[in-house]
C-alpha cells in the first residue's frame, strides 16, 4: 500500500495489469466490463463500482480492501473491517493506519454526496412549486361553448373518418362499436356500481386523468343498444368538454387511486328525471354528439333509401341495423328533420316540421 498512496487508483490497475501480461480486452473480459470503460477506469475518468474493484483486486493479485480505500468506494462494513485489521496489524501497517486517520478523502465524498442531495432536493421543490402555479392556471374542463349541431356533427364524423384511414376501410361496419373509438381515443370502460347522489340516479361518469368511462352496473338496460348509447355520451364529453391537452400536466402529482380525489374530478351523466339545469347544455351536446358518431348522416341516407320513414316496423328494422334504440332513431331522425312523432302520440309525419326535439333536451 505504501507504494500505492502516492498514485492514483487508475494508475494503480494499469501497473497491475501490466505486471501479470494482460492487454485491456483480457482484464476486461476477466472482470466482465467493457474494454473500454476499463480503459476510463485506467484514466480515471469513471468511478469504479465496489464489485468492479474487488474483481479487480481479484484478478490483479492486489488487496481488495487497500483497493477501495484507493478509489475513495470504503463501504460502513468495510470500514469496520478495514478498522479491525489495523488493530491487529497496527505495526505492520502504519501508513495505512495514517492515512485513514488523516485523509479527508472519505470526509469529502460525503460531504459532496450531501450537497448534491441537498441542491436536487431544492431544484425538486422549486420545480414543484412551478407546476402547481401551471396547474393553477389550467382547467380540467373546457369553458363552456355553444356548439352548433354542425360543428358537433363534423367533430364526430372525423373521428370516424380517421378510424375508417387507420383500418383501410372504405365505410364503416355496421353496427358502429362504441367501444372501438374508446380505443382510439385510448379511453378504457369498466362497468361498476354507481350509487345515487342527492341529485339522483347517476347513469355514467367519466374520470379523465385515468382515461376512464364507468357504466353504472344498476341500470337495468346496462347490456345492448342502451350501453352503446351511453358509452357514445361520454366520448362526447371526452371530445367536446375536456381539456385533454391539460390532462398530461394535471394528471403529475395526482393519486388517481384516491376515490375522494375522483369524486373531485369525475363528470358525471343523468338520467333525463334529473332536474339539474346546470350541466343541461352540456348533456344535451355531447347526447347529440353520440348521436351522429352511432348515426352519421351519410350511413342514415343509405339505410333509409327506399324505406318509408313514417313506418314503425321500417324504423325498427333501420334501428337494428344501427344498434340503437328506437328512441334513438327518433331523436336523430326528428334533429335532422326528416320525421315528426308529436308527443303523447303514435302517428309519424314526414319531416321538415319544427319538433319538440329541436329544443335544447338532454339524454333521453
Amino acid at each position: 500500500m505504501n507504494k500505492q498512496e502516492s498514485q492514483s487508483f487508475g494508475k494503480c490497475i494499469w501497473q497491475a495489469r501490466r505486471q501479470k501480461g494482460l492487454s485491456q480486452r483480457e482484464l476486461a473480459v476477466k472482470v466482465g466490463v467493457d474494454y473500454t470503460y476499463l480503459s476510463k477506469l485506467e484514466n480515471d475518468h469513471v468511478e469504479p463500482s465496489e464489485k468492479v474493484i474487488r474483481s479487480l483486486a481479484e484478478h490483479l493479485s492486489l488487496n481488495a480492501v487497500e483497493l477501495i480505500y484507493l478509489a475513495g468506494r470504503m463501504t460502513q462494513n468495510d470500514s469496520e473491517a478495514f478498522e479491525e485489521l489495523l488493530k491487529a496489524n497496527y505495526k505492520e501497517m502504519p501508513a495505512l493506519f495514517r492515512r485513514v486517520r488523516e485523509s479527508p478523502g472519505i470526509d469529502s465524498l460525503v460531504k459532496a454526496r450531501d450537497e448534491q442531495i441537498a441542491r436536487l432536493q431544492k431544484e425538486n421543490a422549486e420545480l414543484r412549486a412551478k407546476l402547481e402555479k401551471i396547474q393553477k392556471k389550467l382547467s380540467l374542463v373546457k369553458p363552456y361553448v355553444v356548439y352548433s349541431k354542425e360543428e358537433i356533427e363534423n367533430k364526430a364524423n372525423e373521428i370516424l373518418h380517421n378510424m375508417q384511414s387507420l383500418n383501410n376501410h372504405t365505410e364503416n361496419i355496421l353496427p358502429i362499436d362504441s367501444t372501438r373509438v374508446c380505443d382510439y381515443l385510448n379511453l378504457s370502460i369498466d362497468i361498476v356500481e354507481i350509487l345515487p347522489d342527492e341529485y339522483g340516479l347517476i347513469a355514467a361518469k367519466i374520470l379523465p386523468l385515468e382515461r376512464k368511462i364507468l357504466i353504472n352496473s344498476g341500470i337495468p338496460e346496462i347490456l345492448g343498444a342502451f350501453t352503446a348509447s351511453t358509452i357514445a355520451h361520454e366520448i362526447g364529453h371526452w371530445v367536446l368538454h375536456i381539456n385533454q391537452e391539460d390532462i398530461s400536466i394535471l394528471s403529475e402529482n395526482i393519486n388517481v387511486n384516491s376515490n375522494k380525489k375522483n369524486q373531485a374530478i369525475s363528470f358525471f351523466c343523468r338520467s333525463a328525471s334529473s332536474t339539474i339545469d346546470k350541466f343541461e347544455a352540456m348533456e344535451w351536446q355531447a347526447q347529440y354528439f353520440a348521436s351522429c358518431l352511432l348515426m352519421p348522416r351519410y350511413v342514415l341516407q343509405k339505410l333509409c333509401t327506399g324505406r318509408n320513414l313514417t313506418s314503425w316496423s321500417h324504423l325498427y328494422l333501420i334501428k337494428d341495423e344501427l344498434g340503437v334504440t328506437i328512441s334513438n332513431l327518433i331523436n336523430r331522425l326528428q334533429n335532422l328533420g326528416w320525421i315528426y312523432l308529436p308527443k303523447g302520440s303514435k302517428q309519424i309525419f314526414p319531416g321538415n316540421i319544427e319538433s319538440e326535439s329541436q329544443q335544447i333536451k338532454y339524454w333521453l
